[in-house]
């Protein structure tokens, strides 16, 4: 049960080349929107057209099938929009996870606060802003109910969270800091969580006992709960580890198991009182001649009635707490 060659781009000229519309600041009127879910995808960004680096531009891709030589925001089915946002945060360097992921769940430009990109896990300049600032730890404040959806196995529930805070994800930190609970196995049996990598299989793999679920029965569990909450987070980092790998028969198979696994949350979801928000924390699936992250804006996809009209006010990472907290 739940339990408390490196490719370098400017940033200016690429977003500027992305979609000029992104760079107006005018205010919009934004609407109510009932749920709000957001779907975290770990080293997923916007590469070039080519199908030998190139996971995302293979044929068999509906949603991440993006390159930047697209005219953004580009349609992509239910009715959504895509495009690229600045993952770079105005410093040299490859992009990581560690500030990448800080930005985007509190709005504050981590890798300016530390004066470098960081990778891995939170330090503890990171995690005083993640105390202070993180979406969970906001829409706690303002009384609205908020859910991490992913589920833990042990031995993470066999430890004092705090003890070993140092080795533990954004995403983790900022739910422990907000004082919500975790779901653990049993709460996947419940169909109230979903495990890091959709399926379970990495569970049964190894030795726990837990069901093997389609991606598009996962896509199900994670819609029904988020209508549920005012703000939902699940996160899937196996496209990063992918990246890494560089792998293409293994990046390609990831993305279509995403695919169908959004597809599935798409169809669950209402979509007149829903946003679904599906962004990421840099690039690094995309370009498979290089081993690590790059400077490619990360993937964004939004849906929802209305959704339209935040598009032009998502830039850069820094941007999706504030604007989420508003809507």
């Amino acid at each position: 049960m739940a339990r408390k060659s490196t490719l370098y781009i400017e940033n200016d000229q690429l977003l500027n080349a992305l979609s000029p519309k992104l760079q107006n600041s005018a205010k919009h009127k934004l609407p109510w929107i009932k749920h709000i879910l957001l779907l975290f995808i770990d080293g997923l960004g916007i590469g070039h057209a080519d199908c030998e680096i190139n996971p995302c531009v293979h044929p068999e891709l509906e949603f991440f099938n993006l390159d930047l030589k697209q005219n953004f925001p580009v349609s992509v089915p239910f009715d959504g929009k895509a495009w690229g946002i600045d993952a770079c945060l105005g410093m040299a360097g490859l992009p990581q996870s560690a500030t990448g992921q800080t930005a985007l769940l509190t709005g504050i430009n981590a890798s300016q606060k530390l004066g470098r990109h960081l990778n891995g896990f939170p330090n503890a300049k990171l995690r005083e802003i993640i105390a202070e600032h993180s979406i969970f730890k906001k829409f706690v404040e303002k009384g609205e109910k908020a859910v991490f959806l992913n589920s833990f196995r042990p031995p993470f529930f066999d430890y004092d969270p705090f003890e070993i805070i140092r080795h533990l994800s954004v995403t983790t930190v900022s739910n422990l800091y907000a004082g919500l609970s975790f779901f653990d196995v049993k709460d996947i049996w419940e169909e109230k969580a979903v495990y890091q990598d959709i399926t379970n299989q990495a569970l049964l793999e190894k030795g726990f006992d837990a069901p093997l679920f389609t991606p598009e029965k996962a896509g199900e569990i994670i819609g029904k709960q988020s209508q549920q909450y005012r703000f939902s987070l699940f996160e899937y980092f196996q496209t990063d580890k992918a990246g890494h790998a560089r792998n293409m028969e293994r990046a390609v198979g990831q993305l279509i198991k995403l695919e169908r696994f959004l597809k599935s949350v798409l169809k669950t979801v209402d979509l007149n009182k829903t946003l679904v928000l599906v962004t990421s924390d840099h690039g690094n699936i995309e370009d498979l001649s290089v081993k690590g992250h790059t400077r490619n804006p990360a993937m964004t996809l939004i849906f929802g009635k209305n959704s339209q009209q935040i598009i032009p006010l998502l830039n850069s990472l820094t941007d999706i707490t504030p604007l989420l907290l508003k809507i």
